[in-house]
């Protein structure tokens, strides 16, 4: 529930390579859609430079709109606002972290115009991979998009980049324990049919849909029995104003003191989103990686 506004080695560029510091068990996910706050830039690099931990930033929301256009919240992506943010995304990039975009969230349509005109659409999102030497892709479907439409994309994305490409999808967290789902197919089918070539998925225990405040949502997806615990990232706001179930730092953390415990392969922790990101707050966003990475360890 977002705001509206994200290899085979001998045969693609090193960009696409999994980066050495990719996460071989728990990750900690990073989404970054608020580039500018209050009109002052917001860069990702602290969380590098800080050395956080982080494993994975996702670039939000990538936006395939009506008339083949392409945006970036609402933006072109090779808009002059965005210079320094592909350039500091690039660094992050260099110090082994991945870096990813986030498709869809709450603005309607990219994956309708996907299952609808794949022929048109893909086009424009492999371009965007390929001009921005991205890592992976995050799949939010928050509108209706059939099973077979969803397959033939996860398909091609591996089938143009590569076993080292990752593709990640972004569910609330009830659709992976036969819940409420808001995209239309089963991700129960989903990860059977194709579940070889999902990377994770960034399970959304936030906005009713969940709460990482206990083990128990998680504990639900992983008794469901279709998608591994290895698989399951689970997703929390960073912030209580970004929407229902934030949970305190406190609090996740002895929740995923437990996670670990019941699970030796536990996926990991998403954070929704950067910018504001507690305890550090506007001033210090990357604290919550740092935090997260240690509770990890």
């Amino acid at each position: 529930m977002r705001r509206i506004a994200v290899v085979l080695a001998l045969l693609l560029p090193v960009a696409f390579a999994v980066p050495a510091q990719a996460a071989s068990s728990s990750r900690v996910v990073v989404y970054y859609q608020t580039q500018y706050n209050g009109g002052h830039y917001v860069s990702p690099k602290a969380l590098t430079d800080n050395k956080t931990g982080v494993t994975d930033i996702e670039v939000a929301a990538v936006h395939l709109n009506a008339n083949s256009v392409v945006h970036l919240n609402d933006d072109p992506p090779e808009s002059a606002k965005f210079t320094q943010m592909w350039k500091d995304l690039a660094a992050v990039q260099a110090k082994g972290v991945h870096v990813l975009a986030m498709v869809g969230g709450a603005a309607q349509g990219s994956f309708q115009r996907l299952d609808k005109d794949f022929g048109t659409y893909y086009p424009l999102l492999k371009n965007l991979i390929n001009r921005y030497h991205l890592n992976g892709v995050d799949l939010d479907v928050e509108e209706n998009m059939s099973l077979a439409g969803m397959e033939r994309l996860v398909d091609q994305l591996r089938t143009d980049f590569g076993s080292g490409f990752l593709i990640a999808l972004s569910p609330v967290a009830s659709a992976l324990s036969g819940g409420g789902n808001l995209s239309g197919f089963s991700y129960d089918r989903l990860y059977q049919d194709r579940g070889s070539k999902i990377s994770w998925f960034n399970a959304q225990f936030y906005c009713g849909w969940g709460s990482l405040s206990s083990t128990s949502g998680y504990d639900a997806v992983v008794k469901r029995g279709v998608v591994p615990a290895n698989k399951v990232v689970g997703g929390t706001v960073t912030d209580p104003g970004s929407c229902s179930g934030y949970v305190d730092m406190t609090t996740l953390k002895k929740t995923i003191g437990s996670l670990k415990a019941k699970y030796p392969g536990f996926g990991g922790i998403a954070g929704w989103e950067y910018f504001n990101s507690r305890p550090g707050g506007t001033a210090a966003p990357w604290q919550w990686a740092a935090n997260i990475s240690s509770a990890l360890r």
